[in-house]
């Protein structure tokens, strides 16, 4: 994972109905390679890996999310020191918390937020590095 920065882009995911379609794509343009990862709730998340460096991921869209009419596309995750703290001042600020906080074990804590313009952005405070 990138170094962690309060503040800093983290981590860029595409999120998409078709993982073998777009892992093909940039396998074959960019030259990623994969490493695949169980998920809880079935299917694996997809890290991408650019001369043996994680630089992105691909996260399955599956019928019965509740994201029926969501395009594929990427998403981008803000690091943030305490998520908890900071979403304290999302509702003051203008914004709506859009997933409350969950943790994923070994990656970070991780909430989805709506800012004041309506655009749709991940905060992730990173589990710390071994």
């Amino acid at each position: 994972m990138p170094e962690t920065r309060h503040g800093h882009f983290h981590w860029n995911e595409l999120n998409t109905w078709n993982v073998e379609e777009a892992s093909g794509f940039y396998a074959t343009t960019l030259g990623w390679d994969y490493e695949r990862f169980p998920m809880a709730d079935g299917g694996d998340y997809v890290v991408c890996m650019s001369a043996g460096e994680p630089v992105a991921g691909i996260f399955q869209i599956r019928a019965g999310m509740g994201l029926d009419d969501v395009p594929d596309h990427w998403f981008a995750y803000i690091a943030v020191d305490d998520v908890d703290a900071r979403l304290e001042g999302v509702e003051a600020g203008g914004g709506a918390i859009l997933r409350e906080p969950f943790d994923v074990p070994g990656v970070g804590r991780f909430s989805i937020v709506r800012d004041r313009v309506g655009a749709v952005v991940g905060w992730i405070t990173p589990a710390p590095s071994e």
